[in-house]
Parts: C-alpha cells; structure tokens; sequence
C-alpha cells in the first residue's frame, strides 16, 4: 500500500449551504443514502445469546437485530404483519423464543416465520407462510454487523472489497467493548466526517493530541471513492492516545514494526468511522436525526484478556477522546450555525484537506445519480 499526504485541486471549494441545512435534502439522503448502503449498526457481541436484540434507526425506520436459534444474525422491520404495530418497544434485550407483538399477540419465530395468529385459523384465504416478518439483509465483517434496506443491494464482499483483511492485524473482530459512550450534536452528520478527515485543525483545537501525534504527518491510501483515510504519526513508538501519553497495554493482534507508531483513521461511508491504535481500536456510529442534528455513538475495543484483568480500566483511553470528542463537537456546532448564514459562501479548501475534496465528490455523485 502507498501513503501519500493529502492533496486538493486549487480550485476546490466546500458545499454549498443547502447541503448542510435543507430538510429537502436530508430526505433525499435517506432515500439514496441510507437506504440503499450498507449500514454498521454494532458489534456481533452486542448479540451474545439466542434471542439476544437491540433496535437501529436507519432513514426513519426502526430495524430489529437479533440472534436467531441457530446462532445467525436476522434483521427485522419492527413492524407486525397485521396492523403494524411495533414489535420491540425497548432498544435492547432478549425473545425468550420468539417475537410476539403487544397488540393482538401475533407470534413470530426468532427467523422471522408467523408461528401464531389467534382466531385465524378458520379464515380460508389465510396461509402464515404469506406474512412472515420483512426481513433486512445483514452481513457482518470484523466483528461489526453491517444491514441494509435496499430490496437489491451491492453484494456487501463486492461493497467492500477495498477493505476485506486490510485490519486483519488488529484482530478486530475478536476484541470486546471496553466502554460506549452516547453524543448528540447539533450538527449536520457531514460535518462529522469531514472532520474527522482532516487535522488542519488540530494544533489549534486538541493540542493534547497534537503533543502526541504531529497534526502534518498524516498520510492517506484510500483517498476516493466510499473508504477514506490512512494514518498520522506518533512522536515515539512507546506513544500511546491516552491521558498518559503512554502505551499501557500490550499491542493488538500482531501489530508491530512501524504500526506501533502510527494511528489509523478511515472514514467508511456513509455510517462509521474507524481509529486503529497499537493497543486499542475506537470506533464511531454515526446516525443522521434531522438537517442539524446527529448521534454519535463511541466504543473503544479491548483484547478480551485485558478486559477480564481486575484491575483493567479503560478510562485512559476513554478520557482522552472523551475530551477530544467534545472538542470537534463543539466546533462542528459552531459550523453548523455558520454556515446556516446568510452570509456564508463557499470557501476554499487547503491542501491539508483533500479528503474533505474527496468525500464531497463522492458524496455529490451519490446524491445527484
């Protein structure tokens, strides 16, 4: 793989207002965005037993994900075959065995199979195998559960070819959830990722990082299309993104050689951005709510060895984005209202901001076939 610094055109200029403020616009996210993509919605381990669910939003709609009886992973419209009514009313828990609707008791296997509608039984023109639950194409990929709307999608290996086994050396999909923490902004999700991609801004926002990892050593190799990103340097291989400054636990995987110095920071559109650090990998959920308003959900990701310690604590890492996370939040609030403005135009972007280019370009293409 060949890193090279981030490079915009001199003509390239940031959206125009609307794409950050029209309702108009977010609704037509929804419908050519979220969905029609594939969609990370959590960790495999979120779903630790059969019956096990947790509820997604996705473009409106509320998406049940469970673990069915034999041990896969199903994704359900939560919406009952007979009159509507949501199934599962709470954002996680277990079936006992299947999935039975608070309305009239309609009853569907953990496969989604009608299994029971009372006083049905004598209607002739009634057969359960025509209402079986509407089901949500899943795949998963280091660990993390991938679903998505579209009747027909992009077979998700095709999807995501460009990054099948590129992180195999941080053994994702076999590390636990140290910690979550819940964000909502009051900022186009947008702004998120653009800035999430760019560290133009960090000597001036987070100088906590920028005393451990230098805001102009970042180099990309995935620098068009759906997957951006690459990595920025640390001071010291001993370096760690943490309160400390150090590294505290043993690396990841078989992370080694120069990846013990470099941190990792790839944008995967349109729902998740991922941070492989040597010791620890952090990941942000990111669901539009409105024009204006986003949640961000953040886990950082342990060897299960270290979580089961006695004395593991995850807060040094935790404190650190925590404090970072806010840091961007809060000036991506204060661009929000900006460019809400009359006032605003357009304005160029530096050469330090070439993925924010590209993820514009790629992002308009989405929007305008």
């Amino acid at each position: 793989m060949k890193f090279v610094p981030a490079s915009a055109p001199p003509d390239a200029m940031t959206l125009q207002s609307k794409w950050y403020t029209s309702p108009d616009i977010f609704a037509r996210e929804a419908e050519r965005i979220f969905s029609r993509r594939w969609i990370c919605v959590g960790r495999t381990e979120q779903l630790g037993a059969i019956g096990d669910f947790f509820l997604a939003e996705i473009a409106g709609e509320s998406i049940i994900v469970t673990r069915d009886e034999t041990g896969g992973i199903r994704a359900f419209f939560n919406v009952c075959r007979h009159r509507g009514t949501r199934l599962a009313l709470t954002p996680a828990g277990c079936f006992k065995s299947s999935i039975q609707c608070p309305y009239h008791a309609w009853t569907y296997s953990l496969t989604g199979e009608l299994r029971a509608a009372r006083n049905m039984e004598k209607e002739p023109h009634f057969d359960k195998a025509d209402y079986s639950l509407h089901g949500v194409v899943v795949a998963t990929f280091e660990g993390f559960i991938f679903i998505t709307l579209a009747p027909d999608p992009q077979p998700f290996e095709e999807a995501f070819a460009p990054l099948l086994g590129r992180f195999s050396r941080w053994n994702i999909a076999g590390l636990g959830s140290g910690h979550r923490t819940d964000y909502d902004l009051d900022c186009n999700w947008k702004l998120v990722f653009l800035n999430y991609s760019e560290c133009y801004h960090c000597p001036l926002i987070h100088p906590q990082l920028e005393k451990l990892s230098p805001s102009d050593s970042g180099r990309n190799d995935l620098f068009e299309g759906s997957f951006l990103g690459g990595y920025s340097e640390l001071r010291t291989p001993e370096a760690s993104l943490t309160t400390s400054g150090h590294r505290g636990r043993p690396p990841l995987g078989t992370v080694d050689g120069e990846d013990l110095a470099r941190v990792y920071y790839y944008t995967i559109f349109p729902s998740m951005l991922l941070s492989l650090h040597a010791d620890y990998v952090m990941v942000h959920y990111v669901t539009p709510i409105g024009p204006n308003k986003t949640k961000v959900v953040c886990e950082w990701l342990f060897e299960p060895s270290e979580i089961a310690r006695p004395d593991f604590d995850p807060m040094d890492a935790v404190d650190f984005w925590d404090l970072t996370n806010r840091q961007d939040w809060r000036i991506n609030e204060l661009t929000q209202l900006g460019v809400s403005s009359r006032a605003y135009t357009p304005g160029p972007y530096t050469e330090q901001e070439g993925l924010l280019h590209a993820f514009d370009r790629y992002y308009m293409s989405v929007m305008e076939s």
